[in-house]
């Protein structure tokens, strides 16, 4: 039997995917399987032991009616029995209608059931504390009285290789482990993901002040100068902690370097995603427009907690749909003050650290 899974889009939607892929292979356990991706989000499933083979969708595939063509065909040729497909737009739609499949699955979709011989609708509240986000990729393969006893975790898979290069890496720039070392998520993938600049300053000089850590800061290399611009808000005291130049020079090796962080604090993302993935405490703050039981994932207030801007000021959302919440996110998280982030952070970090 041969098995696709299709996940493409950001790195929080592929590794949460990967859950499929583990409870497929339990379900299957002669079937080859195999998880397609885009290559960007290639580096946080490398060493999963439960799929077969990587199938990147490359961005020549979407800038090229040729490439996508030949991509579809190779698809087809590969004869699979079984696809799921997890991402449910255009180009996926497509995959799964090319692939010949005589099952596909995806989520409903009154416009897109023609490509599918089976379509599931999502769950909007959750039944354990998983998140939907986890329950509903369940739901495309498993019957509604399973979902709770089949609940996973995502996970990564690191070499020793690349923990040890990593913690090198680490102690060639001074840090150690006589310190807590936490890793600060300072920007989103989006400015209506972003908790506003001087906000977040605040927030890092709190957390230094509590635990005297020494922090690492998350961001991609077109983002340093918003990094920086966060940085500089930081009191002198705060940024004698703040190790703005370690900085890892790939995914995998963000990664590694995670891997050896006692926290993660900051926007919620890609970021909180691979923390979780690693079985790293992180605290989460939303942005106002994200739905948050979708998305936090395994938390107990205790290893891992969050805060959302409708945990503080429900009257804000009275009345109000997604749509208009995600056209005024901007302006939304101006009411987000860090002195309303900084108790529930503070009762974390003393919870945590103690």
């Amino acid at each position: 039997m041969k098995i696709l899974v299709i996940q493409q889009k950001m790195i929080g939607d592929v590794l949460t995917s990967t859950v499929i892929c583990e409870v497929l292979r339990k379900e299957y356990p002669n079937a080859t399987i195999d998880f397609l991706v885009n290559s960007n989000t290639k580096p946080v499933i490398l060493e999963n032991p439960f799929f077969d083979r990587i199938i990147e969708f490359k961005n020549e595939h979407r800038d090229s009616k040729k490439s996508l063509f030949k991509f579809l065909l190779q698809i087809r040729n590969t004869k699979y029995d079984y696809v799921i497909d997890v991402y449910g737009k255009l180009e996926s739609n497509l995959i799964s209608l090319f692939s010949g499949a005589k099952k596909r699955v995806s989520f409903y979709k009154w416009y897109t059931q023609f490509a599918y011989t089976k379509t599931i609708k999502r769950h909007s509240d959750p039944i354990t504390n998983a998140s939907t986000a986890i329950e509903n990729r369940l739901r495309l393969i498993l019957p509604e009285h399973r979902i709770a006893s089949e609940i996973r975790k995502p996970k990564i898979y690191l070499t020793k290789e690349e923990k040890a290069k990593a913690k090198e890496f680490l102690e060639s720039n001074g840090i150690t482990s006589k310190k807590p070392l936490i890793m600060i998520s300072v920007l989103g993938s989006e400015m209506r993901k972003t908790l506003p600049f001087d906000y977040m300053a605040k927030l890092i000089d709190e957390i230094v002040t509590l635990t005297d850590a020494e922090i690492l800061f998350n961001y991609i290399p077109n983002q340093e100068k918003d990094a920086r611009a966060i940085y500089n808000l930081t009191i002198p005291k705060t940024q004698r902690n703040i190790h703005f130049d370690v900085f890892a020079k790939s995914l995998r090796g963000f990664i590694a370097t995670l891997h050896h962080c006692d926290i993660l604090i900051g926007n919620e993302g890609g970021a909180v995603n691979m923390a979780k993935a690693l079985d790293i405490p992180t605290f989460t703050i939303f942005s106002p427009w994200i739905i948050k039981k979708d998305w936090n994932m395994f938390e107990d207030g205790i290893k891992n907690d969050s805060i959302h801007l409708a945990d503080v000021k429900p009257e804000l959302y009275k009345s109000k749909s997604i749509k208009e919440i995600k056209e005024k996110s901007i302006k939304l998280y101006q009411e987000f003050s860090s002195e309303l982030i900084i108790p529930k952070l503070k009762s974390y970090l003393n919870q945590l650290l103690q």
